[in-house]
Order: C-alpha cells, then sequence, then structure tokens
C-alpha cells in the first residue's frame, strides 16, 4: 500500500495576496493499494472510495474525480491511458470544501503525487511542481501543500500555446472537475520551472486557528469582487507590509504590534467584506490589543 498525505494551506496571507502560503495540520490522505493481474470493472481500471467532509456529494467516478483526473494527466503526458489494473485508492478528506483551505489545491497535488507512483522514471518534487501549475494556477496554494512550511511563489509567464490545450484539466472549471476534454490526444508536457517558491522561516510560537464557516464561497466569487485595477498608493501599501512580513512571522519571540501592522491589505479583503457576513465587524473588534496573544485575523479566500 502507497499513502500520500498532503496538508491543507492558507493563502493570501494579509498583503500577500496570490503569493504567500502557509501549509496547516490538517492532511488529505490517499491510500493506493493496487492488484496485480485483476481485471477491474471499474473504469480506467480505478476504483474510488471516500470518507470524509461532503461524502455524498464526492463523484467516485475516476474519470471525473479531480484527484484522479490530475493523476491520469500526468500519465497521458507519459502515454499511459489508465490506471493498473486493479487500483483501489480510498481517499479521506478532512478539509472542508470552498472555505479557503486549499481543498482544490490540496486534491491536485494529491493527484499528481498518485500519478507519479505509476511512472517508470518518477519525478522529484521539483518537476511535479510544474504539473501541479498547470492544472492549479494558484503557486502560494500548491507550493505549500507540496513542499509544506511557510512559503513565498511566484509564477513565470507562459506562452499561450502551453495553456490552450484543452487536454489539460483545470481546477477553477469545478463542478466540472476535469475541465479537460479526452481527445485521445496525448497532453503537452509542462514547460519547466513553471514556478518558483522559498520557504521562510516560522517562529514556532505562532499557532494558527481557522475558523470555517457554515457557507461556501468559490474561488471564481472570490474573484469576480476584485477591482481590474489598483491605485499606486494601494500597491505601495501592500508590498511595504509583504517585504516585512515573510521575515517577522519568522522571529522569536514575535512581536504582536508589528505582525499586526504588516498583516494589514487594500488589496483584496476590502472588496470581500461582503461575501462573509460580520468580516468588517470581527476584523476591527479583535485586535492584539483587545485579545491578549492574538497577532492577526484574516479572510483567506
Amino acid at each position: 500500500m502507497h499513502i500520500i498525505k498532503v496538508p491543507c494551506s492558507s493563502a493570501n496571507l494579509g498583503p500577500g495576496f496570490d503569493v504567500i502560503g502557509l501549509a496547516l495540520s490538517l492532511y488529505l490522505e490517499l491510500h493506493v493499494t493496487v492488484t496485480p493481474n485483476t481485471p477491474s470493472t471499474h473504469p480506467l481500471n480505478c476504483e474510488i472510495s471516500y470518507s470524509g467532509v461532503d461524502a455524498g456529494s464526492i463523484d467516485l467516478d475516476a474519470r471525473n474525480n479531480l484527484i484522479t483526473r490530475t493523476a491520469l494527466y500526468l500519465l497521458k503526458c507519459h502515454d499511459i491511458s489508465a490506471f493498473p489494473a486493479s487500483t483501489h485508492v480510498h481517499v479521506h478528506n478532512p478539509i472542508p470544501l470552498g472555505r479557503g483551505l486549499g481543498s482544490s489545491g490540496a486534491a491536485v497535488v494529491a493527484g499528481v503525487l498518485l500519478g507519479n507512483l505509476f511512472l517508470p522514471k518518477p519525478y522529484e518534487k521539483a518537476r511535479l511542481l510544474d504539473y501541479c501549475l498547470m492544472v492549479e494556477r494558484h503557486p502560494d496554494n500548491v507550493a505549500a501543500a507540496l513542499y509544506g512550511g511557510f512559503v513565498g511563489t511566484y509564477l513565470n509567464e507562459l506562452d499561450p500555446k502551453d495553456m490552450a490545450r484543452i487536454e489539460v484539466p483545470l481546477s477553477e472549471t469545478l463542478p466540472e472537475p476535469a475541465g479537460s476534454v479526452d481527445t485521445g490526444l496525448r497532453p503537452p508536457i509542462p514547460p519547466e520551472n513553471i514556478g518558483h517558491f522559498r520557504r521562510f522561516a516560522w517562529s514556532p510560537e505562532i499557532k494558527a486557528v481557522a475558523i470555517i464557516p457554515n457557507f461556501e464561497v468559490s474561488t471564481a466569487k472570490a474573484r469576480e469582487v476584485l477591482p481590474k485595477s489598483y491605485s499606486r498608493s494601494d500597491m505601495i501599501f501592500n508590498l511595504q507590509r509583504l517585504a516585512l512580513l515573510t521575515t517577522v512571522l519568522g522571529d522569536s519571540p514575535p512581536d504582536p504590534a508589528l505582525i499586526y501592522s504588516a498583516m494589514q491589505d487594500k488589496v483584496h479583503q476590502p472588496y470581500r467584506k461582503d461575501l462573509i457576513p460580520g468580516l468588517t465587524t470581527i476584523l476591527s473588534s479583535i485586535t492584539p490589543s483587545t485579545h491578549k496573544g492574538l497577532l492577526e485575523v484574516a479572510d483567506q479566500h
């Protein structure tokens, strides 16, 4: 049996919209078994079982499930059109869906790691990151899920032809999880070094607490409310704070006042306040001065 564990992640930390991400200690797990020389009646030779969040709504058809379709994308890039017979993947997922904890990023990373199990020459993580970023375009969540820790990331600009092929699945097309069309063609091998990351220090005294709402906000909806352009002053505001934030979160002991100030943002949170009932009140009323030990409260969608 192979066991794959992928952490959830929190991205868009304070002023670091689409830039920095943090892996958290809640894990998507795959338990993978292969029974050789046994015929399979399941699509793509892969049986999926599932336990955890929203168990009744998860598509267990390997042709549609985001994890297995991502794995199949990697395999098809290497002329492998199905899983070995007979493959069973049990998915245990405690990560809430659509709640800002990188559930789709974790699924994509898990899928790429799953596909990598069946390659004749498995890839190292650095190359797997390229495959992840062809499916999930948010490097902050993906790098945190793949490597763990507190990371800074950026994407290189891709040639439009690298993004045009309809065989490449895209996680943003949920609820059509695969997002790709089975044309029977081999998908293109991703360019190398699509994205880059570096892990920052994280103070051992700092702990993260995730508050999970009882409603979903899709990534697409959270991005729709953002403006097409920003003022220079707002961009400078965020860049100044981001430059300090990546360092001060690694300080031991941490400085609550400095971290709280460095976590302020004018790029995404102000525009999303109406999507999260009560967010404005919470952000303004809970501070390090009112709650000892608190460093910051933030919307992480």
